[in-house]
Formats: structure tokens, C-alpha cells, sequence
């Protein structure tokens, strides 16, 4: 028997990601330099000794298995696994996932075999530190059928979440769906006797997307034709179960546009950042790739944060990440670029290739100005390149071999961007 069992959802086609998920799902977008966004709710679990752990998903799901098989192997001794579950045509469903809840029904085939007492869900694209047994333990002392852990949030964030009432025993009584700015949501405030000082001016509840359920009510709650947890199935469990809320004051961002990911990025790069990377006790584990330590040739680094295997010269390089294996060329600046490096070297035959064909190396090439801009994997920048630099139209879009996003320049996997050109 299996106590907990951790669901992480992320089946969804990632589309305000695009085109960070174009060629693959978006759990497995790159963060931080060397991590992938899967590594976060899966080391949340590690750490809380929660080793059963299935990640659904249907879309682009190749990188994402090849990370997790790389990099998440447990031993015999402790019956751990992390293990996908891709959409799947059988006997009894032969469509897509439909929603998060409708890829939790068509797994559970799956999940009976392991007869757990508890169902973790959790999403795959979220930035926090949780201590999940803490969650669990609360859970079970409430005598809840579900808890929701909760954000505290300002009246302005309201607007675009799902906002839960909860009376003052901390059981949750109602629900909002993004309630908009102008409605009046005043009667959704925390109530006094569960405020705390590091409440503030967060006065309103909203759902983090991570629930625990007693096993059977799993079941009953998911015995209809509903298919996702925060519109349908959780308003309808508050109407005839006992839903209890778990308030978490840490640092909680959701990364799903581009805008978010790329400022969750650089933030990792001041000098208190709000998700803290180095915390020992807590660590974020991902793929061991066994890279040399990054070498920096007459460079100056200003806030920035280098991972392994990276090779910068004469370069000036502030308020950025410079992901794995990064080549920067002589004379290159970089400010508030998000650069998520190479999945490998290129040979000395490859690079006298790519002078036949007239392309540039992978890398960033010398001399090359980069500024306030998102740069995919093995992407070739090549030398005297000007992005984000000239004072040109910003307007969201698809030009070929960049993207605008939110006003943001992306420079998508793969692409080549020719010697002088302007962005």
C-alpha cells in the first residue's frame, strides 16, 4: 500500500509559454540556468519523503521523458519512481485528457494498483518550496475529504485567480472563479481569527492548484463527466464535503506566460531573491550532467548566474542567466537576458560546417549586444547581432526567427540569427 500518492498535472499545451514550448512540454522549459520547471513540484516531493510520483501529460512529452529518466532514479529498497502517463488510447478511453481532472479519471487504472490512502496533486509549472508533510499532516488532523493549500493575496491579484471563502475553523465554504476588479468579493476576506502578521495587506485567499484528497473522495469526486479541478470539481466538493484550506506564506509564482518566466528568472539573479536556490536542507534537485565548472576569460559578471560548463571571454554580462554551456564570444554584452545555453558542444568538424555554410557557432557570437531578452537552446547568435537594443517596434508577434511576447524578445530553439542582424 502506498500512503501518498503525487499526481503532477502537466498535460496542458502551454500555449502563453509558446514558443518556450513548442517542441516540448511545459513542465520541461528550462529555469534557472541548469533546472527544468518539473524539477520544482518533484523536489517539493523528495524532500517531503513522498517518493510515488506520476507526471501527466500529453503534449510535446519527449524532453520532458528524457530529463526525468535521466535524472529521477530511485532504489529498490525505497519503491520510489517517477514515472509519466501520456494520454493513451484504450478500450475504455480513446480521446485526449480533456482537463486536469479528466487526466486524473483516465489514470486511475493506474493509481489502484498502488491503493493509496491520500491523492497529492500538484502542478507542474509553479515556482515554491513547500513542506508538503505539513500539508498532509494538517490534512489529516482536520478530517477533511479535501484541503486546498492557499495563497494570501491583495484585492488587485484576486481578480484573475480562484478565490475561496473559509469560515474561521478553516473550512473553506465557497468558491469565485477570477472575480474580475470591479465585483465585490468583501465577504471572501480572511476571516480575523485566521490572520497573521505576515498576512498584511493580503486579505483574500486564492487556490495554489495543489489539493490533497482521501482516496475515496477522489473517487466520488471524480465519478461524473467534469473535467478540471479548480472550475468544476472543487465548487461542487465544497457544496457536500468537508473542504478544509492550508494557508502557506512562502513565495509562490505561477509560470505560465512569458512575462512571468522571464522575471521570475532575473529575480533569481538579486541579491535576496525570493525563491531561494541555495537551501540546504530543502534542495532542488535535477539532471546530473557531470559538466566542467564554467571558466570566465577577462569577463565581468554583475549579478548574474552562470551554470556549468559555460565558457565566456571578454565578455560583460549583468542581470542574467547564462544557462549550460554556454559559449559567449569576445566582446558580447548581455543585460536581463535569460539564456538557457546548449544541450551540447559542437565538434570542431561542426563548426568548420557551419563556416562552409556561412552559420554562426551555437553560442553567442563576438561582439554580439543583447538586452531584456528570453534565448532558447541551441540558438546561434552570430557575431555583431543587436537585440533589444535599437529603439524599434515591440509589437507581440511571430517574425520568423524571433518572437515578441509580452513585449519580451524570444529567440526560439534552434534558431540561427545571421551575423549583424537587428532585433
Amino acid at each position: 500500500m502506498t500512503e501518498v500518492l503525487s499526481i503532477v498535472l502537466g498535460g496542458g499545451k502551454g500555449t502563453r509559454l509558446f514558443p518556450l514550448t513548442q517542441a516540448r512540454a511545459k513542465p520541461a522549459v528550462p529555469f534557472g540556468g541548469k533546472y527544468r520547471l518539473v524539477d520544482i513540484p518533484i523536489s517539493n516531493c523528495i524532500n517531503a519523503n513522498l517518493r510515488q510520483i506520476y507526471i501527466l501529460t500529453q503534449f510535446n512529452s519527449a524532453s520532458l521523458h528524457l530529463h526525468l529518466s535521466q535524472a529521477y532514479t530511485f532504489d529498490s529498497f525505497s519503491k520510489g519512481f517517477v514515472e509519466i502517463l501520456a494520454a493513451e488510447q484504450t478500450f475504455e478511453h480513446s480521446g485526449w485528457y480533456e482537463g486536469t481532472a479528466d487526466a486524473v479519471r483516465k489514470n486511475f487504472v493506474h493509481f489502484r494498483t498502488q491503493n493509496p490512502d491520500y491523492y497529492l496533486i500538484l502542478s507542474g509549472d509553479q515556482l515554491y518550496r513547500m513542506d508538503l508533510q505539513d500539508l498532509l499532516d494538517q490534512h489529516k488532523k482536520s478530517g477533511a475529504a479535501i484541503t486546498i493549500a492557499c495563497t494570501n493575496v491583495t484585492r488587485d491579484d484576486a481578480s484573475q485567480l480562484g478565490i475561496l471563502k473559509a469560515n474561521k475553523n478553516n473550512d473553506i465554504v465557497e468558491f469565485m472563479e477570477k472575480p474580475g476588479s470591479t465585483k465585490d468579493i468583501s465577504d471572501f476576506k480572511i476571516p480575523q481569527e485566521l490572520k497573521t502578521e505576515k498576512n498584511g495587506k493580503a486579505d483574500y485567499l486564492a487556490s495554489m492548484g495543489i489539493y490533497v484528497f482521501n482516496a475515496a473522495a477522489m473517487e466520488e469526486c471524480l465519478a461524473n463527466e467534469f473535467t478540471d479541478f479548480g472550475k468544476e470539481i472543487i465548487p461542487a466538493a465544497i457544496n457536500r464535503l468537508k473542504v478544509n484550506a492550508y494557508q502557506f506564506n512562502g513565495y509562490w509564482e505561477d509560470i505560465g506566460t512569458i512575462k512571468n518566466f522571464y522575471e521570475a528568472n532575473l529575480d533569481l539573479t538579486t541579491l535576496t531573491p525570493k525563491f531561494d536556490f541555495y537551501y540546504e536542507t530543502m534542495p532542488i534537485y535535477t539532471r546530473m550532467r557531470n559538466l566542467p565548472p564554467s571558466k570566465m576569460n577577462f569577463s565581468n559578471m554583475n549579478q548574474s548566474i552562470a551554470a556549468e560548463g559555460c565558457i565566456i571571454t571578454n565578455a560583460s554580462i549583468s542581470n542574467s542567466i547564462v544557462g549550460v554551456r554556454t559559449i559567449i564570444e569576445s566582446g558580447a554584452s548581455l543585460n536581463g537576458v535569460v539564456c538557457m545555453g546548449s544541450d551540447y558542444y559542437e565538434s570542431d568538424a561542426q563548426r568548420r560546417q557551419n563556416a562552409d555554410n556561412r552559420i554562426p557557432n551555437i553560442g553567442i557570437g563576438k561582439g554580439a549586444i543583447i538586452k531584456g531578452a528570453i534565448i532558447d537552446k541551441n540558438a546561434y547568435i552570430g557575431e555583431g547581432c543587436r537585440i533589444g537594443i535599437d529603439d524599434i517596434s515591440r509589437v507581440d508577434g511571430d517574425y520568423g526567427n524571433y518572437h515578441i511576447v509580452d513585449g519580451i524578445i524570444v529567440i526560439p530553439k534552434n534558431a540561427v540569427l545571421y551575423p549583424g542582424t537587428v532585433i
